[in-house]
C-alpha cells in the first residue's frame, strides 16, 4: 500500500528573452490530495493554479516517481502487460491517465 504523501516537481526551460518556470506541488490530506502548480513565463505575472481531488478520483494513482521506476521494472522484464494504465496528474494539475 504505497502512497505519494507529497511530490514536488520543478521544469525549468532557459531561453534568452523568455525563461519559463513551472512547478507542481501535490499534498496528500485525509480526503485526497491538493494539486498547486504555478507559472512564469518571462516578466509576465505568475499564474497559479490549485486543484483537489477525491481519494476515489485517484485510486492507483501513478506519480511521476512512481511512473519511473515502473518504466524501469518494465524494461527489465522486456514485456509490458496489456492495457496497463493509471490515473496520472498531468503538467497543469489536471487528472489524466497513462498508459503504457
Amino acid at each position: 500500500q504505497l502512497e505519494t504523501l507529497e511530490q514536488e516537481e520543478q521544469e525549468r526551460l532557459q531561453l534568452r528573452a523568455h525563461p519559463t518556470e513551472r512547478r507542481t506541488h501535490m499534498v496528500s490530506h485525509q480526503h485526497g490530495m491538493t494539486v498547486t502548480t504555478t507559472l512564469q513565463e518571462g516578466e509576465a505575472e505568475l499564474q497559479r493554479r490549485t486543484f483537489s481531488y477525491s481519494r476515489a478520483e485517484l485510486r492507483g494513482l501513478l506519480s511521476e516517481g512512481a511512473s519511473l521506476l515502473l518504466l524501469r521494472v518494465l524494461a527489465c522484464q522486456r514485456a509490458v502487460p496489456p492495457s496497463l494504465i493509471f490515473p496520472a496528474i498531468d503538467t497543469e494539475g489536471h487528472l489524466c491517465t497513462s498508459s503504457y
